[in-house]
């Protein structure tokens, strides 16, 4: 995927944005990775993922 340009590379953020971006793709590569380890089909985490997602999404567009 060497074709794929992040936007958070491409546009100029503040230190601590940049900072809380970092922290949050760590925890989530580490939480994926303890669930990988701990046997759940890869569908059921992408499905949790995708359902935070929503609804995170949903939170921010209701506010």
């Amino acid at each position: 995927m060497s074709n794929v340009t992040r936007m958070r590379h491409v546009l100029p953020l503040p230190a601590d944005v940049v900072a809380a971006t970092n922290a949050l793709d760590s925890a989530l590569i580490k939480a994926i990775d303890t669930a990988k380890e701990a046997g759940l089909p890869q569908g059921l985490i992408a499905a949790i993922l995708h359902g935070q997602a929503h609804a995170e999404t949903h939170k921010m567009v209701s506010s």
